[in-house]
């Protein structure tokens, strides 16, 4: 199988306002989408929440995709906030992958959205 060029597929999971078992389901099937279609990577909207305070959904795809990574099953996840240059693993990433340094959400602190490097 070639590889795509290394673009950011982008998944918003937050659309239709599913419930937390909902996106869970939609989550491993578009990373498993992606890596058959082989994309690099997945920028996840996963939102913030409507309250400002942290939404549950972004709560528990961070931790799913945290435990994902710490188990060998992801290679990284960077949550938004850390999506910036001066973050030790979001540099090595672009580093590799050059072309992610035009992404729109790089350096803005975006709380709405994960990486997920497959």
């Amino acid at each position: 199988m070639s590889r795509k060029p290394a673009i950011l597929k982008l998944v918003n999971l937050e659309e239709g306002r599913p419930t937390v078992e909902r996106a869970r389901l939609r989550l491993e099937h578009e990373l498993d989408q992606a890596r058959r279609s082989g994309y690099a990577a997945v920028k996840l909207i996963h939102g913030y929440g409507s309250s400002g305070a942290g939404g549950v959904l972004r709560t528990e795809m961070q931790k799913d995709l945290r435990k994902a990574t710490d188990q060998g099953r992801l290679r990284a996840f960077i949550a938004g906030e850390d999506w910036r240059v001066s973050n030790e693993a979001t540099w090595a990433l672009l580093q590799q992958y050059p072309e992610w340094k035009k992404d729109s959400d790089l350096g803005r602190g975006n709380r709405g959205i994960s990486i997920v490097v497959l």
